[in-house]
């Protein structure tokens, strides 16, 4: 009688430990569904942010060739501001373009919505205004142009300094695997000027991308 009650306190303790490790094992792969479910919700997330970088580029670039359409188009006069169609003649150090470098900035007013974007600014104001905005791909974009000269006046008028690009006016620039720097004559500015182009793309999330870019006409 006294082996009986032994064998089935046994069993017990046996059916005790095999629950007890399989409650362990249990709870081991629930963790390791629950990280790998993780990974992949990340791993999601950083493919669709990589694909909306993507797309971001690709439209902003589209509203790129919409701004020097405009400039190449329009018949605005360059040498004078136009800030209902979001073009100044002339670049200012003071303007902040994504409003996030502080205090006493001109921001751009973007939304057209009364500068709610200055209110946590002190001092800074909304005073450039972007061109109106245009959907593509389902994405709103605006963009701003500014020319790279120090005032509003034409780019060859004695008292402005322009950004021009460099052209080679003798064939001895071109030698190969040298060059003489008393040759720096042979570099003359050309009579164009650059102009910034800042573009912000938003897409349907809502997600906000700004792209900027340096042409010559």
């Amino acid at each position: 009688m006294r082996q009986t009650q032994t064998s089935c306190a046994s069993r017990s303790r046996q059916r005790g430990l095999s629950l007890l490790f399989a409650l362990m094992s249990l709870v081991a792969l629930s963790l390791a569904s629950l990280a790998l479910v993780r990974s992949v919700d990340t791993s999601s997330m950083v493919l669709g942010n990589l694909g909306f970088k993507q797309d971001a580029t690709a439209i902003a670039d589209q509203a790129t060739r919409n701004a020097i359409t405009w400039l190449n188009t329009s018949g605005a006069d360059l040498n004078k501001d136009s800030a209902n169609e979001g073009y100044y003649a002339q670049v200012n150090d003071d303007v902040d373009v994504i409003a996030n470098s502080g205090e006493n900035k001109l921001l751009v007013n973007w939304d057209l919505d009364g500068c709610k974007v200055a209110q946590n600014m002190p001092g800074s104001s909304c005073k450039v205004r972007p061109h109106d905005a245009d959907t593509i791909n389902g994405a709103t974009t605006n963009y701003v142009i500014f020319r790279l000269c120090s005032t509003a006046i034409g780019a060859n008028d004695t008292g402005n300094s322009c950004a021009k690009p460099l052209n080679s006016t003798n064939s001895k620039v071109y030698r190969k695997g040298r060059k003489d720097y008393s040759d720096y004559e042979d570099f003359n500015t050309a009579s164009g000027v650059y102009y910034r182009i800042v573009v912000r793309v938003i897409d349907a999330r809502q997600t906000t991308s700004f792209v900027e870019t340096i042409v010559h006409l």
